[in-house]
């Protein structure tokens, strides 16, 4: 049994924990806070993108670490070059100074990047997936 961060993400190896592991980055860079008074969501993508150029890096090193636990999970090198593409264009996009904020609002590569890992996981380790609890 893989033992668990304090607030919850897991340190194993096996495909659940990575699952849990990749979910929760993702939510963490693209949807973990919600403007007051709207639905609208955006995670610590846009907020690093207030830090000219070193920010984009960063959101930029943290989207690779969903593509290489992806490439950990043995994802077909399509998949790869898929996600990697994913995080170029969006790395690219934020580099355009205060205007590459819009861009990360609408384009969100780490979400791209989990449907790929999802419907990998889902056709090769079903087992893996759980019942989103909202």
């Amino acid at each position: 049994m893989a033992s668990g961060l304090s607030h919850g993400l897991p340190l194993g190896r096996d495909v659940a924990a990575v699952r849990r592991r990749i979910e929760g980055m993702e939510k963490l860079l693209e949807r973990g806070f919600t403007i007051p008074g709207t639905n609208q969501k955006f995670g610590l993508d846009v907020i690093l993108d207030l830090i000219p150029i070193g920010g984009d890096f960063v959101a930029a090193a943290m989207g690779l670490y969903m593509v290489m636990e992806a490439r950990n999970l043995n994802m077909p090198k399509s998949a790869i070059v898929r996600m990697l593409g994913n995080v170029g264009f969006d790395w690219l996009l934020g580099l355009i100074p205060v205007v590459g904020i819009v861009p990360d609002l609408l384009f969100r590569s780490n979400s791209r990047n989990l449907r790929i890992i999802r419907k990998h996981l889902d056709k090769h380790h079903p087992s893996s997936a759980v019942i989103d609890q909202r």
